[in-house]
């Protein structure tokens, strides 16, 4: 039987107690804060927690504050069919930071991990072909910096 997301939000929170800094829904969607840290655990026990069931990676894309310290913010978005609902995971870097890459537990995170290193100059830690995406591979800079 499909959770609700106040639901979920109990599940995530009483199973990720120290990973969560903050949940709130918005919009009949879930939204955490995490740590960098906690990447690889978080997105591991949503795809496997058996309330959670979030089985497709829908996108990994990166918004750039450049007056904060910690300019990147890398958003993580999932989807559970079986439960039809959504959950955004977000997360804060500088730009020495190198996340680890989430390709072994979505392959599909391949593509949206060059994607954001070629718009953002984020390089992800594991990730087994980091190259250009969407410019040319003698592009210089990062177009969404």
């Amino acid at each position: 039987m499909p959770i609700t997301v106040n639901d979920l939000e109990r599940t995530v929170n009483s199973g990720l107690t120290t990973a969560v800094k903050k949940s709130e829904i918005n919009f009949g969607q879930l939204y955490i804060d995490i740590d960098i840290e906690n990447l690889t655990s978080v997105i591991l026990f949503l795809k496997t927690n058996g309330k959670c069931k979030f089985k497709q990676l829908i996108d990994i894309t990166a918004v750039d504050y450049p007056q904060r310290e910690k300019r990147f913010k890398l958003v993580y978005l999932l989807l559970s069919h079986e439960n039809n609902l959504r959950i955004i995971v977000n997360l804060n870097i500088d730009e020495k930071t190198i996340p680890t890459s989430i390709t072994k537990i979505f392959p599909s995170a391949n593509w949206m991990e060059r994607e954001v290193f070629d718009m953002y100059g984020i390089s992800f830690e594991g990730h087994p072909d980091l190259r250009r995406i969407l410019t040319d591979y003698g592009f210089k800079g990062y177009p969404l910096r």
